[in-house]
């Protein structure tokens, strides 16, 4: 399958170098860093190797939008950017230096201040390793933490509130494997009621990365934990990212989520703050 052209203000910064400079040929990136090929510039813009000419005046356009990622449709660029009438919230692709981040009416998912969305995954997944058997992520978003946790575990169910995000994630280079891992299983719905549906000690491992408190409070809740605790196996752990530890909202919705854990039964609750949250042990 041939993928569309991905392109950020990232990308497009070396296209204008080489156009300043006379060079006729340079390296860039299709698909958001993960992959190069060499495009040729000519007067009216850049040529692909598939032929496509992407004109200047889209390259300038490209390279002013610092916090959107563009998909190239018939040499034209596009914002990834939709609106969910469902959640009633714009989301969107956001490029960073690695893999990028969705912003939802202007909020990153994933922490971005000295890191990027990449190593940030592999501080969650780090906390629960070794990541084995059956693994249940809460929260979808661009797929990162199921993609990671299915290159060692047996299976990955991840749940997705919205459908908008999954189509933000389709035109993700990055989340590829999310739709092409026959490892992950994809369910669309409420955590909240979807863990209803699996039976008593699924998972080996469980990552919940709720929205924020104020956006899903109901996912913070002791109810909720109570069912986490159910599906958890014996000797499975939990991650739970919560935030910033070191924030005065982050510090006492920490607190909150660890005694709530324990009351739901979780054996241990220790934080994680390199992580941003804490795990817990059945």
């Amino acid at each position: 399958m041939t993928h569309p052209a991905i392109l950020s203000h990232i990308q497009t910064q070396p296209l204008l170098r080489a156009r300043a400079a006379g060079q006729h040929r340079v390296e860039v990136s299709p698909d958001l860093g993960l992959t190069t090929v060499e495009v040729v510039t000519e007067s009216a813009g850049v040529r692909f190797p598939n032929g496509e000419l992407l004109r200047w005046e889209a390259i300038e356009e490209i390279n002013s939008s610092e916090n959107n990622c563009f998909v190239i449709e018939d040499s034209e660029p596009r914002k990834i950017q939709l609106f969910s009438e469902f959640t009633n919230r714009l989301y969107s692709l956001m490029p960073t230096r690695a893999a990028p981040t969705m912003l939802v009416s202007g909020i990153p998912m994933h922490r971005i201040k000295g890191t990027d969305p990449y190593r940030d995954t592999l501080e969650k997944i780090k906390t629960v390793k070794p990541v084995v058997g059956y693994v249940l992520d809460t929260a979808t978003g661009l797929g990162y933490t199921a993609i990671e946790a299915a290159k060692t575990a047996d299976h990955v169910v991840t749940i997705e509130l919205d459908p908008t995000a999954l189509e933000i994630a389709r035109l993700n280079p990055w989340s590829r494997a999310l739709f092409d891992n026959p490892t992950i299983t994809q369910r669309i719905g409420d955590s909240y009621d979807m863990i209803e549906e699996f039976g008593d000690q699924t998972f080996t491992r469980i990552i919940h990365d709720p929205p924020a408190f104020r956006l899903a409070g109901h996912l913070y809740s002791g109810k909720f934990y109570a069912e986490l605790h159910r599906v958890l196996r014996r000797g499975g752990r939990l991650f739970h990212y919560v935030g910033n530890p070191e924030s005065k909202s982050g510090g006492s919705i920490t607190r909150g989520v660890m005694r709530r854990l324990r009351e739901a039964g979780f054996s241990r609750v220790a934080r994680r703050p390199r992580a941003f949250g804490v795990v817990a042990f059945r």
